[in-house]
């Protein structure tokens, strides 16, 4: 697991967008730090743990790359 350290006026919405390039992440990254969730804004220095971070794949296929499914 990779660590952040946080600068001083950090959230952790702006966190979750640096990290990961969306504010959803955060849910995660509360997740992997239980001890840090009552903080809104953070001071400098706190060290973070970091999940990794889901990769997505693409919604939509081309039709000759989509699976039978055995209908």
């Amino acid at each position: 697991m990779k660590t952040y350290r946080t600068i001083q006026g950090d959230t952790w919405d702006s966190i979750a967008f640096s990290i990961a390039g969306d504010e959803s992440f955060m849910v995660p990254l509360m997740t992997a730090n239980p001890n840090h969730t009552e903080i809104v804004i953070f001071p400098a220095g706190i060290t973070l743990q970091v999940p990794d971070i889901p990769v997505a794949s693409a919604s939509t296929l081309p039709p000759w790359r989509l699976e039978e499914d055995g209908s």
